[in-house]
């Protein structure tokens, strides 16, 4: 059930009309801690994964993990198992395209580190399935586990239910430069009014799918082969949704605040996220192309 969010204190378009044009859609996933099953969208929780098809491993040389020499883990291709990351199903997330006869899909990557990747960071392979041809066929439930080191375990999300969300968010390091020039007085003006820098209300710098991609740093848009401009699919961060965006159930009332009052309130705090360090605060984005009819799809890295 999507969760309930804040309305922003002041409405974009309505304050500044030029941003009407920039709003996008997007699908929030609040991860919280949980113990999701196969057949449950989730990040970092069991797939659902066909018997007949073998697990996927990295096939890349020179993996190491933050925080070592560049020793630490496998520098044999083949060697890392990858590890799931996020599952959706279209009944979850009505508002995302699938491909035609597709309902499932799916993102792992290799929770090491990757010299010479020019997209930076993790490995991501995107899998698009049907679920009842899956679940007819057959389920592999003996999936590796996780490669061991120090460290690894920054890029291995732990399990957690996601509650899908709808929002409407505006551009932040998208933001054209020539508009952001033009309209900062006025978004000063604002932020002097509400004590909100437009980003917090208008941008959402979290775990999601479509809308903007929660850069930490200057945009990277990734083109296919063919030349077209792919589109934003997923934001992955370790970074959880605090402010604007944190759910009304989640507030002390009267602060955008986690309930410090209620009986569990440390266990909701601790709840929160996936548990990632991608990097300094960073994030992991895929692209998808839906110009192509293979749909191909590529990955881009930042940290704060």
């Amino acid at each position: 059930m999507p969760r309930r969010i804040p309305p922003p204190p002041f409405d974009m378009a309505e304050l500044a009309p030029e941003f009407a044009s920039l709003a996008k859609e997007t699908t929030l996933l609040y991860p919280r801690s949980g113990d999701p099953g196969v057949r449950h969208s989730s990040m970092g929780g069991p797939l659902l994964w066909p018997i007949d098809e073998p697990w996927p491993y990295c096939a890349q040389f020179g993996h190491w993990a933050y925080g070592t020499d560049g020793g630490a883990g496998s520098s044999e291709p083949g060697a890392v198992p990858m590890v799931p990351v996020v599952q959706l199903f279209a009944r979850d997330v009505p508002w995302l395209e699938f491909p035609r006869g597709k309902d499932v899909v799916q993102l792992l990557w290799c929770a090491l580190i990757h010299d010479g990747d020019p997209a930076g960071a993790v490995l991501p392979k995107l899998y698009w399935r049907n679920e009842a041809e899956t679940v007819a066929a057959g389920l592999l439930h003996d999936v590796p586990a996780p490669h061991e080191g120090e460290y690894v375990d920054d890029l291995v999300p732990r399990p957690c239910t996601v509650c899908p969300t709808p929002a409407v968010e505006y551009p932040g390091y998208d933001l054209p430069h020539e508009l952001l020039t033009s309209l900062g007085p006025r978004l000063e003006e604002l932020q002097d009014r509400f004590g909100f820098w437009y980003t917090e209300v208008a941008s959402a710098l979290q775990n999601k799918v479509g809308g903007y991609p929660a850069w930490t740093q200057s945009p990277d848009w990734p083109h296919c082969d063919q030349g077209h401009r792919m589109e934003h699919l997923f934001s992955i961060t370790g970074e959880p949704a605090y402010g604007r965006w944190l759910p009304l159930d989640e507030h002390e009332p009267g602060t955008t605040l986690p309930t410090w009052d209620a009986p569990a309130a440390q266990d909701a705090l601790d709840a929160i996220g996936p548990e990632l360090e991608i990097g300094d605060a960073g994030g992991l984005y895929v692209f998808l192309c839906r110009q192509c009819p293979d749909l191909p799809y590529a990955h881009r890295h930042d940290c704060h």
